[in-house]
């Protein structure tokens, strides 16, 4: 279940909103640029689906995204829980970079999760809305939103990545530690459960 939360951006002492309903997930971050939408899952991607059983599952939706937002390129990451410690230390290194709030000058950051979960950020104005998404959503980050990503201390997750521009993710960090004082990933997900 997807969970939409927001507080200032002074700290999460207050929640300024928590809701599960995408419509109003939709509505609330559409003002800012932000696309939110959720996609049917298809039963023949299972969770641990190749690239290029991904790419025929969501054949349709990918094609028509692409044509409508003039994407370059496509492609399909993932990461899973791994007994390997080189894997564990790349998922731990990708997860810190991610964690740093930053911009993109040149692009869009748009994500859909055939898989799993993970959390965008987005500190929009004087709010900090944390996305928590998961298999079947799709977010868009508009070029210019400061923002963030946590995909927790074990990464599950399957997301299909579109880009305007050939070189893929270009990210300017904005040196803010703000990340650091708002619930991560793992603390979102224990936290929903009390919903």
């Amino acid at each position: 279940m997807t969970l939409l939360t927001t507080w200032p951006e002074s700290g999460p002492d207050t929640v300024v909103r928590r809701t599960t309903d995408p419509v109003e997930i939709a509505a609330v971050l559409a003002p800012a640029g932000v696309r939110y939408e959720q996609w049917p899952l298809r039963a023949e991607v299972p969770e641990d689906a190749d690239s290029e059983t991904v790419f025929a599952g969501y054949r349709a939706e990918i094609d028509e995204l692409t044509a409508a937002e003039g994407f370059a390129t496509v492609d399909v990451v993932g990461l899973r829980p791994s007994e390997d410690l080189g894997q564990r230390l790349q998922a731990k290194a990708a997860r810190k970079k991610f964690l740093s709030e930053h911009t993109h000058d040149d692009d869009d950051e748009v994500r859909f999760f055939v898989a799993g979960a993970g959390a965008f950020y987005l500190h929009i104005g004087s709010e900090v809305h944390a996305v928590l998404c998961e298999a079947g959503d799709l977010l868009g980050v508009p070029r210019g939103t400061k923002h963030w990503f946590d995909m927790g201390a074990a990464p599950s997750f399957s997301v299909i990545r579109f880009f305007h521009e050939e070189d893929g993710w270009i990210g300017n960090f904005t040196g803010s530690d703000i990340a650091l004082s708002f619930p991560d990933f793992d603390e979102l997900i224990a936290g929903r459960v009390a919903l």
